[in-house]
């Protein structure tokens, strides 16, 4: 095992390691954002018979084909269909049906004109009444046909689909209502330190609420899983072993903070490596150098760095892409694109260096990005303030003002390409 290795080889190690939870039915509401584990098909055409795009008149295309504005044609109106109606009669020549938005189309129309062309020359253009068309319309003119958006049978969202809302209406409507997707991973959050005590506690001397523990779970949630915050561990190398253990028995994932390092009270690689096979220790970044990775009785295990920002960055990095890697996904980088800096960047770093900073767009249509001033990794604050974060890769001379950088929009899921 090497010392450091790249944040590339550092994902794929993590991603490769894990293995796609089970696959399970769920409802369709609680698809949405899921991925589908099979193909789904229509129980029926989709729509199931050609229906009208919008009030008007249904008639033959051929009956106004002459019509103009100074010649136009009369048609006697012979009923009326609004929507869930169905036009049991039939449509001679010289005759139309008044029709509202989404009601079945006459057999013997294949046209639709639109209500607010239509002119009114006897009654008040319902049943009866004599209506004039100026100008002639297409067959097929605001009519959707059958099986327009599937056909029975067809399947309309493939395995390894990400279902949208919009996709939530659309398997409503070709019968789905039931969705096989991979179970959400169950992912055990422990928080280490002597030091720690619970946000509802209000901190004595020497002690800090753990906060670590809310923002990987709110991190693990918001990557699809189901996070379970367990108990503070003390510092104690003991503590620590039982509690992954424990964790690595009941639970899909583990994701540690504190302790990744080499002081006398960072215990996380020593545990992984009695208990099961280690396999990182050191990726190449800033914040978050100390990730620990290991596979215990079957189970991944995460030692992040117990300071905020690295561990944020950490699990957006890497643990993310494993627990969606888990669930089905395929994409696993979020969306980035390129901007200006607005200030002048002196850091130098042999490491990929990750700033929080604010994105905007210039008045040219550029994107520009401002660093956060406090790039502190002991900070969650900074992260809550900005909108991105903005890449110095390794070995970087520092970068005055104006010079073009990648940024990384962690609040835009994968799937979108910029």
């Amino acid at each position: 095992m090497r010392e450091m290795i790249s944040l590339e080889e550092a994902r794929a190690l993590v991603c490769g390691a894990v293995e796609p939870t089970e696959v399970e039915r769920v409802g369709l509401l609680d698809a949405v954002g899921r991925v589908a584990a099979a193909d789904l098909a229509s129980d029926i055409n989709v729509a199931p018979f050609a229906h009208s795009a919008m009030d008007g008149f249904a008639l033959r295309a051929a009956e106004i084909a002459s019509a103009a504005e100074e010649t136009p044609v009369c048609l006697r109106v012979i009923g009326e269909i609004g929507a869930g109606d169905v036009f049991e009669g039939s449509i001679g020549e010289g005759e139309c049906v008044r029709i509202m938005t989404g009601a079945c189309l006459p057999a013997d129309a294949d046209a639709v004109v639109k209500y607010e062309i239509v002119g009114v020359e006897e009654g008040d253009g319902k049943t009866g009444s004599l209506v004039s068309f100026t100008a002639p319309a297409k067959v097929g003119a605001n009519v959707r046909a059958a099986g327009e958006e599937a056909r029975a049978g067809e399947v309309v969202v493939r395995a390894g689909e990400v279902i949208s809302a919009a996709g939530v209406g659309f398997l409503a409507g070709c019968g789905v209502l039931e969705v096989p997707v991979r179970r959400r991973p169950r992912v055990a959050v422990i928080a280490t330190g002597s030091e720690l005590v619970p946000p509802s506690e209000v901190p004595g001397p020497g002690k800090i609420r753990n906060s670590n523990s809310f923002a990987m779970a709110a991190c693990a949630q918001r990557a699809g899983a189901v996070p379970h915050i367990l108990p503070i561990v003390e510092d104690t190398f003991e503590a620590l072993r039982d509690a992954v253990a424990a964790a690595a028995r009941d639970y899909d994932f583990v994701v540690t903070t504190g302790g990744a390092a080499n002081g006398d009270f960072d215990f996380i690689k020593p545990v992984v490596a009695e208990l099961g096979e280690l396999k990182m220790t050191t990726v190449n970044m800033r914040p978050g150098k100390a990730q620990t990775f290991g596979i215990v009785n079957g189970t991944p295990v995460f030692g992040l760095p117990g300071n905020p920002a690295a561990a944020y960055v950490g699990f957006e990095m890497l643990i993310r892409p494993a627990l969606r890697t888990m669930q089905g996904y395929t994409f696993m980088n979020h969306p980035t694109v390129r901007a200006r800096l607005t200030a002048d960047e002196k850091n130098r770093d042999p490491r990929r260096i990750f700033l929080r900073g604010t994105l905007t767009r210039a008045t040219d249509g550029t994107f520009e990005v401002t660093p956060s001033r406090n790039q502190s990794s002991g900070l969650f604050g900074p992260i809550q303030k900005t909108n991105c974060m903005a890449i110095m890769p390794e070995g970087t001379e520092p970068q005055p003002a104006g010079s073009m950088v990648d940024c990384i929009l962690l609040d835009v899921p994968e799937e979108v390409c910029l």
